[in-house]
């Protein structure tokens, strides 16, 4: 049986694709870390994540030297805290974030870094992180929630630590 060479070539190149794009499914598993959200994070009540007590007060909490703990509520088309508040962490600090949908599927996304996840109604996203440097980031929902979804954003300011020290922070 003879093959063309266009043929040939046809073939050569889409085996190659095939190859590529199960490269790229094996490098974000493995290499970027990329994973699904899990129930690592618990769950909350799905129509009232506020009723939990983790949610009652969304905001920062002081857990550690050095290690805070974030409790954010989605609900359509603002985070609380991130949206009109932004939320404040000190520079160097390990950061869980932990997020909760009050309605319909939301995203968490912080613009320019690799904290993204899922949030879904009843179950708790947790996220882990270190900010670097004192900057403000954005926060993005990146899941389509309604008619206002592209107005969906929030503010996470990572301040120096004597800056954060001087607010009040509630201890966990």
């Amino acid at each position: 049986m003879e093959i063309h060479r266009f043929e040939r070539a046809w073939l050569v190149a889409s085996l190659a694709l095939i190859v590529a794009f199960v490269g790229t499914i094996v490098y974000g598993a493995v290499g970027a870390g990329v994973a699904m959200v899990d129930d690592g994070g618990g769950t909350v009540d799905a129509s009232s994540p506020t009723d939990s007590p983790d949610f009652r007060d969304p905001g920062v909490y002081r857990t550690g030297d050095g290690e805070y703990d974030v409790y954010v509520v989605a609900r359509q088309f603002q985070f609380s805290p991130g949206s009109g508040t932004p939320i404040r962490v000190p520079e160097g600090a390990e950061v869980t974030f932990h997020v909760a949908s009050g309605d319909v599927t939301h995203g968490f996304n912080v613009v320019g870094t690799n904290l993204n996840t899922m949030v879904i109604p009843g179950q708790v996203a947790q996220l882990t992180v270190e900010f670097g440097d004192a900057r403000t980031y954005h926060v993005a929902c990146h899941e389509y929630c309604g008619a206002a979804h592209h107005d969906m954003t929030g503010t996470i300011e990572v301040v120096p630590q004597e800056d954060f020290d001087a607010e009040e922070v509630s201890e966990a």
